[in-house]
């Protein structure tokens, strides 16, 4: 049986259900113990990120032989223990770079335009033509280079953006990085110079809160900061903080630390441009994704080697 444990559906399920046994239910992740029950007999299991695919959720999986996670992150997901288990984990990574890339786009040019300010002030009958900041000739940070900030960068090349990134994992002589114009530096030189700091980073001890008022204090007043990576990685009620003091101009959130987030002040900052983590989400690359989920999926169930493994096994030793 496959089970797929939250909004993970499409023609390509569709098809796979006139082959195997599919439970989907778009709500299973947040029933631990109907979760367990089910994975007992499981040979698949499809999730997103609200899954906690954890070693304890593993250990009650006897017969279990592919993680498919749609999306980039893996930080929902036991990576060490699924190894460990001989479970084979797969992800369609890169494969919504361009739907990530051109949300955070959007989203600068939304915060930089006012966007969704004039648009509520005109369709209460008002014409405030407030003036707002261009994009092109800036200078455009990124906290991580990989592949939703280079799909970002590429974007950018229209822009005639300056193109700075701070990643410590990068090869500075990626030729990648030349052909798009990023210049890796360091932290403390994306944040002093950068007219709009865009976050691709996942959530790690070494990310988590690194944006926070220390280091917020070091960017420009006229900044604003996008967040496409993972919410953890902005101390919210610092950033809250320094929105009202004026020390940056403007923030857009596609994740948040919670999700759904419980609303608090950060919802009534007019500055600040909230969506509900769709950067990835759009119909192209869904079908990307769940071609290359469905693909493995079935790979590993005729135990041939997975394509797009991001553990450690490409077959499944179950």
């Amino acid at each position: 049986m496959i089970i797929v444990s939250e909004d993970v559906w499409g023609l390509q399920f569709e098809e796979l259900g006139t082959r195997h046994n599919i439970h989907y239910d778009p709500n299973l992740w947040s029933n631990k113990d109907q979760l367990i029950e089910l994975l007992s007999t499981a040979e698949a299991l499809v999730v997103r990120n609200r899954t906690k695919v954890t070693r304890e959720l593993i250990a009650h999986s006897p017969q279990l032989k592919v993680i498919a996670r749609a999306g980039v992150g893996l930080d929902n997901i036991d990576i060490q223990a699924a190894d460990e288990a001989g479970i084979v984990v797969v992800a369609g990574l890169g494969a919504n770079a361009t739907s990530v890339g051109e949300l955070t786009v959007g989203l600068a040019i939304a915060v930089l335009r006012n966007i969704t300010e004039l648009d509520a002030s005109t369709h209460s009958g008002k014409w405030n033509r407030k003036s707002g900041r261009e994009l092109s000739g800036s200078t455009w940070g990124m906290l991580g280079c990989g592949a939703t900030a280079r799909a970002t960068a590429g974007l950018l090349k229209g822009f005639n953006c300056k193109i700075l990134s701070y990643d410590p994992f990068m090869d500075v002589n990626d030729s990648r990085l030349k052909e798009l114009g990023i210049s890796l530096v360091s932290l403390d030189e994306v944040l002093a110079n950068s007219d709009v700091v865009s976050i691709h980073l996942p959530s790690t001890p070494q990310t988590n809160g690194l944006l926070a008022a220390d280091s917020i204090a070091k960017m420009k007043k006229t900044a604003i900061i996008v967040n496409v990576g993972r919410g953890e990685v902005i101390n919210e009620n610092d950033l809250v903080d320094a929105l009202k003091k004026g020390e940056i101009a403007g923030a857009a959130l596609d994740v948040r630390a919670q999700e759904p987030p419980i609303s608090g002040e950060l919802e009534t900052l007019p500055q600040v441009l909230l969506t509900p983590h769709v950067a990835g989400i759009t119909v192209e690359s869904q079908d990307r994704i769940f071609d290359i989920l469905v693909g493995n999926i079935e790979l590993v169930l005729s135990s041939s080697p997975a394509t797009h493994a991001v553990g450690a096994h490409k077959v499944s030793v179950r």
